[in-house]
């Protein structure tokens, strides 16, 4: 402030507007810590050094495509200057620290509403005999995967869906209380839209309470196969529940990734081996090729 004709003293005695047009004036106005001279800041630290004990808590923050010749020179200069401690930070190399403003909004805009439940999911519907019994299911797809799941017995009179169906729409429905319904929508081969209401009242109700807990783990992304030996994890007394679980694993093998590892500790029923693999959602031994399904 000296310099640029200015008397300490009385810039001490300004008020907040007069005070402003002085602060205005700096080279460092508005500048933040990207803005700051690199080995100006260290150097400053150097001299600054030989009145703290112990080293000073600062942070070099560096633009994401600084060069590795930069980084070993702000080191050196620290040695040279006496800095007992330096750190240097080079934006985006380490996740969930010093995110810049543009990551921050992508972090807010990506995180809880990543896992919202959009009102309209794609879904496909599968058919298949679980024991003695038909099955249907109702998988939701969000980008592609599983995003939830309810499956039950097949009962005609409460699923009257034609069996050439195997697509639709899974929608979520707010009534005026505020409760929530799943309703499934498909077109028929003529054409016409058609809607099921009440996919969550067609059900059992326990099956409809344990579908909830497998959804849920589904839209935080666990990867299919592991959601599959949760679900395989799982002891019930009930025969209807382990129906039902037997149902869950069938739905949900179709979608695990070709190549992924089953559970830890499963063996291959012919040769003994842990050597498993999922191929085309059947289990395969990579040591004696043998492959079981369902």
């Amino acid at each position: 402030m000296e310099i640029n004709g200015y008397n300490v003293s009385e810039v001490k005695e300004y008020g907040d507007e007069k005070l402003n047009e002085v602060v205005q004036k700096s080279p460092y106005y508005k500048a933040t810590s990207k803005d700051v001279d690199w080995l100006s800041k260290v150097k400053l630290q150097g001299s600054v050094q030989q009145w703290v004990d112990h080293s000073i808590s600062v942070t070099i923050n560096l633009p994401n495509d600084a060069s590795e010749e930069l980084v070993d020179k702000l080191y050196r200069t620290g040695w040279k200057e006496g800095c007992k401690g330096i750190t240097v930070y080079r934006d985006g190399s380490r996740n969930g620290i010093l995110i810049s403003g543009k990551d921050k909004k992508k972090e807010k805009s990506e995180g809880p509403l990543r896992y919202k439940r959009p009102k309209v999911l794609k879904a496909e519907v599968q058919r298949f005999n679980n024991n003695d019994e038909k099955w249907v299911a109702f998988v939701g797809l969000k980008d592609g995967r599983p995003y939830e799941i309810f499956t039950g017995i097949a009962d005609e009179d409460m699923f009257p869906i034609p069996k050439s169906i195997k697509h639709g729409e899974i929608i979520k429905i707010r009534d005026e209380e505020g409760d929530a319904r799943y309703d499934f929508r498909y077109v028929d081969k003529y054409g016409y839209q058609n809607t099921i209401g009440g996919l969550s009242h067609q059900f059992n109700k326990e099956f409809w309470n344990y579908a909830k807990l497998i959804s849920s783990v589904l839209r935080y992304e666990m990867p299919i196969e592991k959601a599959v030996n949760l679900v395989d994890s799982l002891n019930f007394d009930s025969e209807s529940i382990n129906s039902w679980k037997a149902g869950v694993k069938r739905a949900l093998k179709k979608y695990i990734p070709n190549g992924a590892k089953a559970r830890k500790g499963q063996k291959c029923h012919d040769c003994g081996s842990e050597s498993l693999i999922y191929q085309e959602g059947c289990l395969l031994c990579t040591n004696c090729g043998s492959s079981k399904c369902g």
